[in-house]
């Protein structure tokens, strides 16, 4: 029985907190011509879709993609791979478990967060482009179709309410990322059937969850 993995990227693979923030500081000093800091963003600026923060701020135009895509490039050099990720994502490969990722980012900027060794240990990519958007559970089905896995085989490893009703819509078992974005209890109650508090033998946990086992075990 094949069994697979499924990872949001930011917040749990990719520590890009403040590179999101930075985005958003990035672009509105760009569009209202004055200054704006990390630190004059609204409270839940990171866990807030960017036209309302946007918008708070003074700025309710459209948003200019080229800017947009200006201002991330350059806040995302500041954005850094957890520690954790290339050895877990070796493991679950060692143990014949699929892995994945379906992420909100474009392909774009999928490649401007994580570096070809890590991409190298990742089965199959879903971005903003291939699938609707979570919490529609498109983007996981289609990543599922693609490694040749069940729903009722799969965990989806994500840190916002989005990625819990996605998985949940999709009949894949919702885990939730106690060291992303969102509070343990936001994603507790946004469905999560068990929010990992941090990161250690995050591998072997998740190969309990799956019902595989390391190889040799």
């Amino acid at each position: 029985m094949k069994r697979a993995v499924l990872f949001d990227l930011d917040g749990v693979l990719v520590d890009s907190r403040h590179a999101q923030l930075a985005t958003l500081a990035g672009f509105a000093t760009s569009a209202l011509g004055r200054r704006v800091t990390v630190a004059n963003l609204p409270a839940g600026a990171a866990t807030t879709p960017r036209e309302h923060i946007l918008a708070e701020l003074g700025y309710a135009g459209a948003i200019n993609q080229d800017s947009w895509d200006a201002a991330t490039a350059t806040a995302t050099l500041s954005a850094e791979v957890f520690p954790f990720v290339a050895d877990t994502l070796a493991a679950l490969r060692a143990a014949d478990v699929a892995t994945g990722i379906v992420t909100l980012r474009s392909r774009q900027r999928v490649d401007w967060l994580l570096p070809p060794a890590v991409l190298n240990l990742v089965d199959v990519v879903v971005c903003y482009e291939d699938a609707a958007p979570k919490p529609a559970p498109d983007g996981l089905l289609l990543a599922l179709d693609k490694l040749g896995v069940s729903p009722g085989d799969a965990v989806f490893v994500g840190d916002m309410a989005s990625d819990m009703h996605a998985a949940r819509a999709a009949g894949v078992t919702p885990i939730g990322s106690g060291w992303g974005f969102s509070d343990p209890a936001a994603l507790t109650r946004a469905g999560a059937a068990v929010v990992l508090p941090h990161t250690d033998d995050l591998a072997g946990t998740l190969l309990s969850l799956t019902g595989a086992r390391r190889r040799g075990a």
